[in-house]
């Protein structure tokens, strides 16, 4: 497999740091809100990442957390009047369900910032003892960028002292423009704050992700803690640099092997962001469109290239969909798989070169359009549904879509009420036809019909769809 590496921004042969093991670690949402479609797109790509990784049979470690305090955080619950707490408990079960509709895997492990303090401390405590790091008079601890020669080196990037940290106010008792916080102190306005060897306060931003990685899956025997760091290209700079760092000086060993970073969202020609005021809620596309339309949407695109998110191109992937849903109701009913490892074998190579979605897709294509001209000379070939089954099932493994019924993926949209007046209308004609008013049961069948459903008599029930 070869994937590309945003830290040296070429596309490599992919090598575990042990065989067939794989170690990833995803940074994962700062839980104040709703997830938008910015943690859709990055939840899906590594969601792929991780599933082609287990179809190649490589042993994957998944984790991937939640930043459960936060300036975001605390203002949130100030403004709510409720405690931190109930707000991000909130938000992260509403992250889940989302998460869940879009058929994102759950992660093996998802470690919280607040239960991860212990780490954090020890972390703070070894970067100073091994005088990387320092604590000034209002009692912030930083660490000292200068005392790491491979700073940068995760981005790439020059830095002037006109940048600074979108999370970390400026302080003038800094030794470097560049030194980043680790631990925030206590001031007198603080109302949540946590105790430690250095005093009240709260860690900084970027420790957390050191921490974790550290407590869940680094072996510090090895010259990587993980195989793959994975993130938002938003997080590259400051974050990742400043995980890298600090890991670095602390452990004397690279936090990942290979970086990967996922384009952003833009809608209307704008970075979607929440300052802009074009932040799209997953919860407000779900109002409109089926969870799988949407992830296929959002899948399309190759993970490093921005999505431009407009409606008509989600339409027409919906239209591709489609086709792949039609295809299975040819074989409705069949269960046994018989595998084409042609098939597998192709898209499994499209996917191995750095999850090149745009070949997997036009694989997908042909195999529908092989299959459905086969189907069409030769429509109760056994063996031949077999493999289309095998294909699909795949394809669900793999994508993450497809796994539906083939009848009720076509039912999507249709309201309760509209539901239960066509049940209704196929029970009556069900019911004319076994009082043989076949007379009857055809104009129930033109007033369905009416209703733009489509309906298919099988030996064990009637099947509809909407078209």
């Amino acid at each position: 497999m070869k994937i590309y590496n945003s830290q040296i921004r070429e596309k490599i042969d992919f090598i575990p740091i042990k065989n067939r093991e794989v170690k990833i670690y995803v940074c994962g949402a700062t839980v104040y809100d709703d997830a938008h479609l910015g943690h859709a797109r990055s939840s899906i790509a590594f969601d792929l990442l991780r599933r082609v990784l287990s179809e190649l049979k490589y042993r994957v470690t998944f984790v991937k957390n939640f930043t459960d305090i936060d300036d975001k955080i605390i203002a949130k619950a100030k403004e709510n009047n409720q405690d931190y707490i109930t707000l991000t408990k909130h938000y992260i079960d509403r992250y889940l369900e989302d998460m869940g509709k879009l058929n994102v895997l759950r992660a093996d492990i998802e470690p919280l910032a607040t239960e991860t303090l212990k780490e954090m401390f020890e972390l703070i405590q070894t970067l100073i003892d091994k005088n990387f790091a320092y604590k000034v008079e209002s009692g912030d601890i930083y660490f000292n960028t200068t005392k790491d020669e491979k700073y940068l080196t995760i981005s790439n990037r020059i830095q002037n002292e006109n940048e600074t940290e979108n999370r970390v106010e400026v302080n003038t008792q800094k030794k470097n423009f560049k030194d980043f916080v680790l631990w925030k102190a206590k001031t007198k306005d603080d109302e949540i704050f946590f105790d430690s060897p250095f005093g009240e306060g709260r860690p900084g931003w970027h420790l957390e992700c050191s921490a974790m990685i550290d407590k869940y899956l680094n072996d510090k025997n090895q010259e990587f803690a993980v195989d793959i760091h994975c993130g938002g290209a938003d997080l590259l700079f400051p974050h990742h640099e400043n995980e890298a760092t600090q890991s670095r000086c602390a452990n004397n060993q690279e936090i990942a092997k290979y970086w990967m970073h996922n384009g952003f969202v833009n809608i209307n020609g704008e970075k979607m962001s929440k300052s802009l005021g074009n932040s799209f809620f997953i919860k407000d596309a779900l109002d409109s469109y089926d969870g799988e339309i949407l992830r296929f949407y959002l899948l399309s695109i190759h993970y490093r290239v921005d999505l431009h998110f407009n409606e008509e191109d989600l339409l027409n992937s919906k239209k591709r969909l489609d086709k792949l849903y039609r295809l299975k109701k040819r074989v409705y009913g069949v269960n046994k798989e018989n595998i084409d490892k042609n098939f597998k074998d192709k898209i499994l190579n499209d996917l191995s070169d750095d999850l090149n979605i745009s070949l997997a897709l036009a694989s997908i294509e042909e195999m529908i359009s092989e299959y459905n001209e086969f189907l069409d000379k030769t429509p109760k070939d056994k063996v031949t549904k077999q493999k289309i089954i095998s294909n699909i099932n795949l394809i669900d493994r793999l994508l993450g879509v497809g796994g539906k019924d083939a009848y009720e993926y076509f039912q999507i949209g249709v309201t309760k009420e509209d539901k239960a007046k066509i049940e209704d209308l196929i029970e009556n004609r069900n019911q004319a036809k076994k009082d043989k008013n076949y007379e009857l049961a055809d104009s129930i069948r033109e007033e369905i019909l009416k209703l733009n459903v489509n309906i298919m008599d099988t030996p064990q029930d009637t099947l509809w769809e909407k078209v």
